[in-house]
């Protein structure tokens, strides 16, 4: 690890170059924020009711059409229907004032306003077909009536479409994590980019409820394939003073791309030319970040394993980009060319590594499984707290605060992450995130409505701030060799604790205090995880498989980079301390 540390210095170190390319890689984070941020808008329910079927209703409305018969009968189903759901049958002349039943709709859905902006969606898609009704025993026209509709008795889709799109995403990070390291971060990224660009446009033409449910699955994938691969080679080419400062530059980014996406609905106003146009924004990354120029092959990754010929061709870009001649050496170190001979003249490395290797170590599965835990823990409890600040009907509310919550987090942690230390700020946040949801568990029916609000605040705020922690933090303590399998596995579990309340609604709601409750008395439980961390903070990140194995955990108080001398978690005796 020391030696390939000296060529990443003799080869410019964080100069001009590589903080060009660690800033430029922030760019296409908004066009990853537009299509993260679909799945509220695509998913979000309109005010509805059930459409008048005229052979129901009594004889003086049954010769209106169109509006005229909607603003007749609304007053009257409003009136005595307690369900969207049901249309009530309305007694014939002579008979008592109130309706003598309900029965299931059968005439399609009204839907009243837009949902978030866009009055057709998945939820309202109005792929219509011609069918014939017949009005006081005559044929009239044929009127058109939607075939997707997923309120009411479908409503348990919309529920497996935003479970199907997450798992999309747990799949993606995992299978394409381990692809990172086995065909490295560029090749993932632009072969995910294509794919993504391709799938999100086919999703805007499907043609039916299945055909969606499939194609959000696999850009699900392909998004998380993208994502990964920008993260890693990004914090791979930061030094570690600056991984933090550039890892949440990026985050912003991200969240600026979330708050743009509902203006983008408003323009559109049609779900299928929302999703082109995300498509159209994916593409057009692919005319810049396609080149090997713009987005090159982590330089890192290449020395980990052993590639050095490529590796080579990119430092010496690096170095004469930065001002540095490769061949001419200083007082203090070695040329750029003489730290590759010397690397070259060491034992061969093996090309590719896996994640299964994990097992031969002492600590570091243990890191990676605290990490996964501490972020599945993350994302599943920011439902519960999102259902208490807002009402199920609104939309706008929870997704500017969800976003506004995310921004700050990011905040928080570039103030304080550098200063106090990773392991220090993740156990104040899930600390922060536990007692929330144990208050609000103990006391919803006997606390005051602001305090609520604000456990609810606190609690999203502190789960945001635990889920992105989480995944620098795995970031840092996973060796290069299988760096993108660690972080795919550690953001995947953040996505598995987020399907855990569509996959719940699919049934019923009656189970989210079950699921709050076990989530609450997980953070518990990880709050001792947190302790046996190491301390990442100004640390250079380890290259092999034993060089994480050597991180132990420091002191917390007293957290400096090179103390760590009380393992909690001890690792194999020739390797207790760093080198």
């Amino acid at each position: 690890m020391e030696r390939e540390a000296q060529v990443l210095r003799a080869a410019g170190g964080f100069g001009r170059a590589r903080r060009l390319l660690a800033a430029a890689s922030w760019l296409p984070c908004l066009a990853l924020g537009l299509a993260l941020g679909s799945e509220p808008l695509l998913t979000a329910l309109p005010a509805h009711h059930c459409r008048p079927d005229p052979s129901l209703l009594p004889p003086a409305l049954r010769s209106l059409r169109g509006p005229a018969l909607l603003d007749a009968s609304l007053p009257r189903l409003r009136a005595g229907a307690r369900s969207p759901c049901l249309l009530l049958r309305y007694p014939e002349p002579g008979a008592r004032a109130r309706p003598n039943g309900t029965r299931p709709c059968t005439r399609g859905w009204f839907y009243e306003l837009p949902a978030a902006g866009l009055w057709s969606s998945p939820v309202t898609q109005n792929n219509r077909a011609q069918v014939d009704r017949t009005v006081a025993g005559q044929p009239g026209r044929g009127e058109l009536k939607p075939k997707w509709d997923l309120v009411c008795e479908d409503g348990w889709k919309v529920p497996l479409e935003q479970t199907s799109h997450l798992l999309g995403w747990l799949l993606g990070c995992i299978v394409l994590g381990t692809c990172c390291d086995w065909f490295g971060r560029r090749a993932v990224f632009v072969g995910t980019l294509l794919l993504a660009t391709g799938l999100g446009a086919c999703e805007a033409l499907a043609a039916s409820f299945p055909a969606l449910l499939v194609l959000r699955l696999l850009h699900g994938g392909a998004l998380a394939g993208v994502f990964l691969a920008l993260y890693v080679a990004r914090l791979e080419l930061c030094d570690p003073p600056h991984r933090l400062v550039f890892t949440m530059g990026a985050g912003l980014f991200l969240v600026a791309g979330n708050l743009l996406l509902p203006g983008l609905a408003l323009l559109a106003q049609d779900w299928r030319l929302l999703q082109g146009l995300s498509a159209l924004a994916m593409g057009l990354l692919l005319l810049f970040w396609g080149f090997s120029t713009l987005f090159p092959e982590s330089p890192r990754w290449l020395l980990a394993t052993g590639q050095l010929t490529r590796a080579r061709k990119i430092l010496w870009h690096f170095a004469e980009a930065s001002g540095l001649d490769p061949e001419e050496s200083s007082e203090e170190e070695g040329s750029l060319a003489t730290e590759l001979d010397m690397l070259s003249m060491g034992s061969p490395q093996s090309q590719y590594h896996s994640i299964l290797e994990l097992r031969h170590t002492c600590v570091a599965w243990k890191n990676g499984l605290i990490l996964g835990f501490s972020s599945l823990i993350g994302g599943g409890i920011r439902a519960s707290f999102l259902r208490t600040l807002a009402p199920r009907e609104a939309f706008y509310l929870p997704y500017f605060l969800s976003a506004g919550l995310e921004a700050t987090a990011i905040v928080l942690l570039l103030l304080t992450t550098d200063h106090c230390g990773r392991r220090t700020i993740l156990l104040l946040g899930t600390l922060a995130m536990g007692l929330a949801s144990l208050l609000l568990l103990a006391g919803t029916h006997y606390l005051p409505h602001w305090i609520a609000l604000a456990l609810s605040v606190l609690g999203l705020l502190a789960s945001q701030v635990v889920s992105a922690l989480s995944c620098l933090f795995a970031a840092e303590v996973f060796p290069t060799v299988i760096r993108g399998a660690g972080l795919g596995l550690v953001l995947g579990a953040g996505f598995l604790g987020q399907a855990a309340t569509p996959m719940a609604n699919m049934h019923s709601r009656q189970s989210f205090f079950l699921q709050h409750m076990l989530f609450a008395a997980f953070t518990l439980l990880a709050l001792l995880c947190v302790l046996l961390l190491p301390e990442s903070r100004g640390r250079a990140l380890p290259q092999s498989l034993p060089d994480a194995d050597r991180l132990c955990r420091s002191p917390l108080l007293r957290s400096h980079p090179h103390s760590d001398n009380l393992p909690l978690l001890p690792p194999t005796p020739q390797a207790v301390h760093l080198p």
